[in-house]
């Protein structure tokens, strides 16, 4: 016949603990936690607590390191972008340029418009869309873009002549136009913000006929 042993149950005097006493004498611990009981002398797991505080250190680190990455992304884009104007403006810049200055005079004129006549006597129009932001090359019926994503361009005229102050003469006959004065300004966005923008402050292209 089996014997059970008279198991003793007392509360400990800190009231967090309770320890039973065996018939034999022996004493077992037991703690308890606000979220159970568990043997002193056994190996316990990790508490809810413990749990919280990894995940909160775990979603900053993850948080840092995807930040860290997008910076470094859009960095990465930016400088793609500032590339990309500067070739833009530079290529729609020596276009206009070799264009112009072949063109025998300057028959039509306003701050987003210029129509002139060609070396062949034909129409040579270059005219800014603000709503587009597009700048396009038009003649004989065919059309090209020279500039995209451009928010700003304002076309001025004046004489060759140089005036006391290191400007040039202003004038509104079309006849004595040999100086064109043309700035425009454009940008790129990344992710809905604007990033890039890369302007050209200021070319003057002479008329040579």
């Amino acid at each position: 016949m089996k014997l059970r042993k008279a198991v003793k149950t007392q509360m400990n005097t800190d009231g967090h603990g309770l320890r039973k006493t065996c018939s034999d004498g022996r004493l077992l611990g037991f703690r308890i936690s606000g979220f159970g009981l568990r043997a002193s002398g056994s190996r316990g797991g990790h508490s809810v607590m413990e749990m919280l505080v990894a995940t909160s250190v775990a979603g900053l680190v993850f948080g840092a390191v995807a930040t860290l990455f997008m910076f470094s992304a859009r960095s990465f884009v930016a400088l793609g972008n500032y590339g990309d104007l500067d070739a833009a403006s530079r290529n729609a810049l020596d276009t206009m340029s070799r264009d112009i200055r072949q063109t025998h005079a300057l028959t039509n004129f306003t701050s987003t418009r210029l129509i002139f006549e060609d070396f062949d006597m034909n129409a040579l129009t270059f005219v800014y869309d603000s709503g587009a932001r597009t700048l396009t090359k038009q003649k004989g019926g065919a059309s090209t873009v020279l500039l995209q994503q451009c928010d700003y361009l304002n076309f001025d005229i004046s004489q060759r002549n140089p005036s006391s102050n290191f400007t040039f003469v202003a004038t509104a006959n079309l006849l004595e136009v040999k100086l064109i004065d043309v700035s425009w300004r454009c940008s790129r966005q990344i992710m809905g913000s604007k990033v890039n923008t890369e302007s050209v402050q200021t070319a003057k292209i002479v008329i040579r006929n």
